[in-house]
Parts: C-alpha cells; sequence; structure tokens
C-alpha cells in the first residue's frame, strides 16, 4: 500500500525454459510451443537452488511456454497476462535455424543489418520494442491499482528473451542483444513508482 512519496519494488525478468526449438537454436515466435522434458527439469533444478526469488504478483506473456514456466516457479500465485510481451513475429524464419537459413538472401541481407530491418513477413525490432513497451504501460497501471489496496515488494515477468532485451534495452540504455539470457535466467531490477505514477527501473544484476 502506498505509504510513502515513492515504492521500490523487486522486478525479477524471468526467460521462459526451454523448449525443443530453442534447443535446436530455431527462432521461436509466434509458434506456441510448450516446454520440453529437459526445460522443465532445468527450472525445477534452478527454482531447488533458490535461484528465483519469491514473487508477490507474476506477469506473463499468455505463450504456453510462459504459463508453463511461472506454473512451475510460482505456482501458488495468481498470474495476469501482458498480451503485448508475445514474443517477435519472425515472418517467414519462423521455426528456422541458421543452417536451413544460411542460403537465403533475405537472411543474409537481415544479418548484414544487424537484425534492424523487419523480418520478411513478420516484424521489425523497432514495432517489437514500441509493443513491449505498450505492455509495460498496462504492467504498471496493474501495479498501481493493485498497490491500492495491499503492499507488493516482489514482482515477477516470465516472458520471452526477445520481450527482456526489447524492455531493457528502451529502458536502461545500451544495445538491444546487451541483454541476451539462456531460458530460465534473466534480470533483478529496481522499479521505482511514485505517486505521480510516474516510474524508472534500474538494472541490479543477473539471476
Amino acid at each position: 500500500m502506498w505509504n510513502r512519496t515513492e515504492n521500490q519494488i523487486k522486478l525479477i525478468l524471468i526467460r521462459h525454459g526451454e523448449t525443443a526449438a530453442n534447443k535446436e537454436h530455431r527462432y521461436l515466435g509466434r509458434t506456441d510451443e510448450t516446454l520440453s522434458i529437459e526445460g522443465k527439469e532445468n527450472l525445477l533444478q534452478y527454482e531447488k537452488q533458490g535461484k528465483y526469488p519469491k514473487a508477490d504478483m507474476v506477469f506473463i506473456s499468455p505463450m504456453k511456454r510462459c504459463k508453463e514456466t511461472a506454473q512451475l516457479l510460482y505456482a501458488t500465485v495468481t498470474t495476469r497476462e501482458i498480451p503485448e510481451w508475445t514474443e517477435m513475429d519472425f515472418g517467414d524464419f519462423e521455426g528456422k535455424n541458421y543452417t536451413e537459413l544460411q542460403h537465403d538472401e533475405r537472411y543474409q541481407t537481415w544479418i548484414d543489418c544487424n537484425g534492424t530491418m523487419p523480418f520478411p513477413n513478420g516484424e521489425s525490432r523497432e514495432m517489437f520494442i514500441r509493443r513491449c513497451m505498450q505492455g509495460m504501460d498496462k504492467f504498471i497501471q496493474s501495479l498501481y491499482e493493485e498497490m491500492a489496496d495491499r503492499k507488493i515488494e516482489n514482482v515477477a515477468a516470465v516472458v520471452h528473451g526477445g520481450t527482456i532485451m526489447a524492455l531493457l534495452s528502451s529502458i536502461c540504455g545500451g544495445e538491444y542483444f546487451d541483454y541476451q539470457v539462456k531460458n530460465g535466467e534473466g534480470f533483478v531490477c529496481s522499479l521505482t513508482l511514485e505517486r505521480g505514477k510516474t516510474w524508472s527501473i534500474t538494472l541490479l544484476h543477473l539471476l
């Protein structure tokens, strides 16, 4: 609850567990793939090691791999979906990996531009970041509403690797790929919420 001019919240950003496509280094965007058995086992092992802080609220992308990860790590906490945090649309590259794309001229063009051009029939990085930040606005609004009734100290967001890169590069600065993490990993941040509904995020450390 609000008892001072600003509130500090620990924000835990977690990339979902591994899927079969992740293991094969395939572009996995809009395909609603579930976690692999190995991916689930790895998450549970991390959880036993105390890798993931407790959370008062959990926000997720609506895709199965994020829902399943949240269920494994935060089974007793109600989740709230942010549709705008769905992974990037990789267009014609969806489901393919480097080996399958290396002779595609469109892929080489995309590589040469450092990934800034839109994926063929998919999203550009700029479009994706804009969408993720729209989701951030919904996330912040939901926190303000919830904190009118109770104290919130820790919040987890179980999302995609791309979502984490989009949000942190936009909010904290640096390059997009500076914030790339493996499945089941992520970042711990400090989120400051002020009474005037302004906010800021400071990156603290890796999970």
